[in-house]
């Protein structure tokens, strides 16, 4: 197993990761029936009621769970922070200037993905991704990349000039019940680097109950992660309230 013996007494102590509750799944169920059951505006206030550090969307250009009026209407009532995801389509970057998130998350989706399923080649789009920081930034907007576990991805977001890199998690979670040192290993060495670079680190894909501690305490210098599936599924046995508390016993560890 991994030892933790290798992460610094100062890091443990300024351990301070937030969660971010993704609410799409809300709209998701929304969407599927019409009307406004269950309410999204309703559903981020709760959550950050209910203890949440922060709220994410990730609307995609075909609306099929949050929608861009969705975020306009959220975005004035978020108290946290509030992060917007999405692929810097030319319409998601007018979304994104018009309401000013707290951050912005580049992903590289395609329009028919039905969730996210890789990061960015930083360096092959180093010049895309340049002048998408620089736009956003200019307008006091905090950027993250979304990047699978590599450093030399994580060198190339760095050449982009933004804040923060999202790794993206699925591989971990998937071999995680197989050995979570090995299934950690390539995230560990990542945020080593994204660390050494002197950026913020981010976390999310498929984290749940089962995982989500020991990706904590083996990278506490973990800015935040974003999880929303996961808590949505887990909040339909136990409720919302309390399945975000549990949620933040697992990042709250040190």
């Amino acid at each position: 197993m991994f030892n933790f013996a290798y992460v610094s007494k100062k890091e443990r102590q300024n351990a301070m990761t937030r969660l971010s509750v993704n609410i799409n799944k809300f709209a998701t169920l929304r969407n599927s029936r019409g009307g406004n059951m269950p309410d999204v505006k309703k559903a981020a206030i709760d959550c950050e009621n209910f203890g949440a550090e922060g709220i994410t969307v990730h609307p995609r250009p075909d609306e099929r769970h949050i929608r861009y009026a969705d975020v306009r209407v959220i975005r004035p009532i978020v108290r946290t922070e509030f992060n917007i995801e999405g692929n810097p389509i030319p319409s998601f970057i007018d979304l994104v200037l018009e309401v000013v998130p707290d951050q912005v998350t580049l992903v590289p989706d395609a329009h028919d993905a039905i969730t996210s399923n890789a990061g960015w080649d930083t360096v092959r789009n180093r010049d895309f991704l340049t002048d998408v920081c620089k736009t956003f930034k200019e307008k006091g907007i905090r950027t993250s990349i979304f990047i699978d576990p590599s450093p030399r991805m994580a060198e190339g977001a760095a050449a982009c000039g933004c804040d923060r890199v999202e790794l993206y998690t699925a591989d971990y979670a998937e071999e995680y019940e197989s050995g979570p040192e090995r299934a950690l290993s390539r995230y560990l060495e990542t945020a080593e680097r994204v660390r050494d670079l002197g950026l913020g680190l981010n976390a999310g894909h498929d984290l749940n109950l089962i995982n989500l501690e020991y990706f904590i305490r083996s990278i506490p210098w973990t800015a935040e992660v974003s999880i929303g599936h996961a808590i949505v599924c887990d909040a339909l046995y136990a409720g919302l309230e309390k399945t975000i508390r549990a949620y933040l016993s697992k990042i709250k560890i040190f």
